[in-house]
C-alpha cells in the first residue's frame, strides 16, 4: 500500500516540471530575458557606465576580468571592456533598428505594389529582387566604403539595402492570395482606388508576416553590421561597437581573451535571441501554424 501511495505521488510531484516546461515552451521567456539584459544597459548607456568607453588608461592595459574595478577587463589601450559593451550595444542596435525600419517599409511597399499591382511593374521589381540578392553584400559594401569613405551614414544605407529585399518576396506572395479575396473585390466594386485597396487591405493582411520578417532579419542585420565593423567597413573609430571591439581583441586573443570573447558572446546571444523570438512570433501570428498547433 506504502508503494502505491509513493507512485501515485510521484507524477503529482512532478506536475509543476511539465507546467514550467510548457510555459517555456508557449512564450519566449529565454530569449526575452536575454534580450532585457542586452538591450537595456544599451538603451541606457552613459547613464550606467562606469568609465569613459572612449578614452583609455594605459596603466590598467588588459586588464583581466571580474576584478573590483574592471568587471570584463580592460582592453589594449586600457579601456573599460563593460562601458565599451554598453556603449557599443547602443551603437550597434541602433544601427539595426534604423536599418530595418527602412528596409520594412521599403520591402513592404515594394512587394504590395508588385503583387497587386502585377504585369510590368511586377515584373521589373521582381527582377531587381534577383539582381540585388545575386550580388556579394560584403564585396559591394567593401567597395562602397573605399569610395565613399566609412561613416554612419554610409553603414546605414548599406544595411538598409540588405534590409529590404527579404520582405518583396514574401509580401508579394501573400499580397497575390489576398487580393483575390471577396471583401477586396466588393470593394473594387464599390469604387475604391488601387492606392486605397493596398493600403486599407493589403497592408493590414500582410502586417503580421511583415512583423515576423522583420524579427527575423534584426539579428542577421546585427551580424552584417558587426561583419564590416570586424572588416573594417563598419562603425568608424573610435566609436565602440562590438564588431569593433572583436576585431580589435583578435591580436590578443592568446593573452586576453576577454577583449574578443565577451563582445562575440553578445552578438551570439542577441543573433541567437531574435531568431527564437522571429520563430515565435511566427507561430504565433502566422493562422495556418496555429491551426496546426491547435490540431
Amino acid at each position: 500500500m506504502a508503494e502505491t501511495a509513493i507512485g501515485r505521488a510521484r507524477p503529482q510531484d512532478h506536475r509543476w516540471i511539465r507546467q514550467v516546461w510548457r510555459f517555456l515552451r508557449n512564450w519566449p521567456v529565454l530569449p526575452v530575458v536575454i534580450l532585457v539584459v542586452l538591450v537595456v544597459p544599451s538603451i541606457l548607456g552613459p547613464l550606467i557606465a562606469p568609465y569613459n568607453a572612449v578614452e583609455g588608461d594605459t596603466l590598467y592595459r588588459l586588464a583581466p576580468p571580474f576584478d573590483a574595478q574592471h568587471w570584463l577587463g580592460t582592453d589594449h589601450v586600457g579601456r573599460d571592456i563593460l562601458s565599451r559593451m554598453i556603449l557599443g550595444g547602443r551603437v550597434t542596435i541602433m544601427v539595426a533598428v534604423v536599418s530595418m525600419v527602412s528596409g520594412f517599409v521599403v520591402g513592404t511597399a515594394l512587394g504590395i505594389v508588385a503583387g497587386y499591382v502585377g504585369g510590368i511593374t511586377d515584373e521589373i521589381i521582381t527582377r531587381a529582387v534577383d539582381i540585388w540578392q545575386s550580388l556579394p553584400f560584403l564585396m559591394v559594401a567593401l567597395v562602397v566604403v573605399q569610395v565613399m569613405g566609412q561613416t554612419l551614414t554610409v553603414l546605414l544605407a548599406l544595411l538598409a539595402l540588405l534590409a529590404w529585399s527579404p520582405f518583396v518576396r514574401v509580401i508579394r506572395g501573400q499580397v497575390l492570395s489576398l487580393k483575390e479575396m471577396d471583401y477586396v473585390a466588393l470593394a473594387r466594386i464599390a469604387g475604391a482606388s488601387p492606392v486605397w485597396l493596398m493600403w486599407r487591405h493589403m497592408f493590414p493582411g500582410v502586417l503580421n508576416t511583415a512583423a515576423v520578417v522583420a524579427s527575423l532579419r534584426v539579428g542577421q542585420l546585427i551580424l552584417a553590421e558587426a561583419t564590416l565593423s570586424f572588416l573594417g567597413a563598419g562603425i568608424p573609430p573610435p566609436t565602440p561597437s562590438w564588431g569593433v571591439m572583436v576585431s580589435e581583441g583578435r591580436d590578443y586573443v592568446a593573452s586576453a581573451w576577454w577583449a574578443t570573447v565577451f563582445p562575440g558572446a553578445a552578438i551570439c546571444l542577441i543573433v541567437m535571441s531574435m531568431n527564437f523570438l522571429g520563430d515565435w512570433l511566427r507561430d504565433k501570428l502566422d493562422p495556418r501554424l496555429r491551426q496546426l498547433g491547435a490540431a
